[in-house]
């Protein structure tokens, strides 16, 4: 089958529209007929977690229960691992599993994924996938913005009712927004915590500068170990970069967009059950979120291999750290590079004594609570009153960021 071609049982759509200047990650919304609805549907708008979390989960996340402060709504949650792995996934291939499930069940007719560009296996493009075997080549993670939501429309126009949709956190406020108006039977949405995301040009930038020959790199992945795994289709074995070790200070002002810079949603807080790697030290973790999150969980649980969390470490010096490096980078200054003396001590000891599990969940939650509050301020501080939720305001208080007056929306 020529490279260019969709495997049988998939569907790319032709999706018209562009993208929306400003705060936009091109969802899909602004592609659709009524293009309005990004009014509506956009988390970078004014975002309204509780009231969908209470029409998605039933309740809305409460504080005082387990880690729902950083997490959202939580019926279950696990540390897992798909036996045997799927070959050519990220982790172990729980949510591409997930979706086959439930295509193979008959619960849905339909699910939206993205595949690997033909032109460009790091370029997201959207699909609609009615053969469960096709979802083989929706494994594996991509970097650029993929327009996932105008695959809504052709996917309903072709009479598909029970859909799935696989979708990053703004996909999923957006689509959590618009759901009732799609006239569908039955929606399952499968999310994956979003890790910050790039334009897929300035991510070959990216690996450039972490190999000579970038085109020969088949599989990246940010590990919970403090490291990114590269493996190559040239024959060269796998290679660990310590975070520490990465490029970062090379990389252009913009390569992280300001969208990601300012998202309020880090775990897919309005997915029906969510599938990450941030909580599993090492496998993958899976958080079900209401009754059809525990029916995807329950159905695919005889092939997991599930593990106890775990939980370890400190988080507080390097979120602190990561405060003090957001301030100075909000700023407009340049991010102080470690002395290379230093970079293979502290490499050494991150992974050792460093947040583990859980923990290191929490981290990067926190992280991305002050990241979020501190950019909006500098470059879109009339935003802060309606952008920031208060589950971002109540994660970012143990580090002394509240609400300036005016900030909030109950002013």
């Amino acid at each position: 089958m020529p490279k260019d071609l969709p495997p049988p049982g998939m569907t790319v759509p032709q999706l018209g529209g562009a993208a929306r200047p400003g705060l936009c990650t091109d969802c899909g919304i602004s592609r659709m007929g009524d293009g309005r609805a990004c009014g509506r549907a956009c988390q970078f708008i004014q975002p309204d977690y509780e009231t969908l979390e209470v029409r998605v989960h039933g309740r809305i996340a409460d504080p005082a229960q387990g880690d729902e402060a950083f997490f959202g709504v939580t019926r279950t949650m696990l540390r897992a691992r798909l036996s045997p792995s799927a070959p050519g996934a990220q982790w172990s291939g729980i949510t591409t599993a997930l979706a086959a499930m439930l295509l193979d069940q008959g619960a849905v007719d339909a699910v939206l994924a993205v595949r690997p560009h033909p032109d460009d296996r790091w370029r997201p493009e959207p699909v609609i996938v009615t053969d469960a075997a096709a979802l083989a080549e929706c494994r594996g993670m991509r970097m650029g913005y993929a327009p996932t939501l105008a695959a809504l429309e052709p996917a309903v126009a072709a009479g598909h009712r029970r859909i799935a949709v696989i979708g990053i956190p703004c996909q999923v406020y957006a689509l959590r927004q618009i759901e009732a108006e799609l006239g569908l039977d039955r929606l399952y949405v499968i999310g994956t915590p979003c890790s910050d995301n790039t334009t897929t040009e300035a991510f070959h930038e990216f690996l450039a500068l972490l190999d000579t020959r970038p085109e020969t790199i088949s599989y990246l992945e940010f590990r919970a170990d403090y490291r990114v795994e590269l493996r190559f289709d040239d024959g060269r074995p796998t290679r660990l970069v310590p975070f520490l070790k990465l490029p970062i200070s090379k990389l252009r002002a913009d390569f992280f967009p300001m969208t990601c810079k300012t998202c309020v949603d880090y775990t897919n807080r309005l997915a029906d059950i969510t599938v990450g790697y941030m909580g599993g030290d090492g496998d993958q973790w899976v958080i079900a979120r209401n009754a059809r999150g525990a029916e995807m969980l329950a159905g695919l649980r005889p092939r997991l291999d599930v593990a106890a969390l775990t939980d370890r470490g400190k988080r507080g010096g390097a979120v602190k750290g990561f405060l003090a490096n957001t301030e100075r980078a909000a700023g407009g200054l340049p991010l102080r590079a470690m002395p290379d003396w230093a970079r293979p001590i502290v490499a050494f000891l991150q992974p050792r004594i460093g947040p583990r599990g859980l923990e290191f969940a929490r981290a990067r939650v926190e992280m991305k609570a002050i990241e979020t509050i501190l950019h909006l301020r500098r470059a879109y501080p009339a935003r802060v009153k309606n952008m920031v939720p208060a589950h971002v305001w109540r994660v970012a208080a143990r580090y002394g960021l509240a609400p300036a007056p005016g900030e909030t929306r109950d002013e």
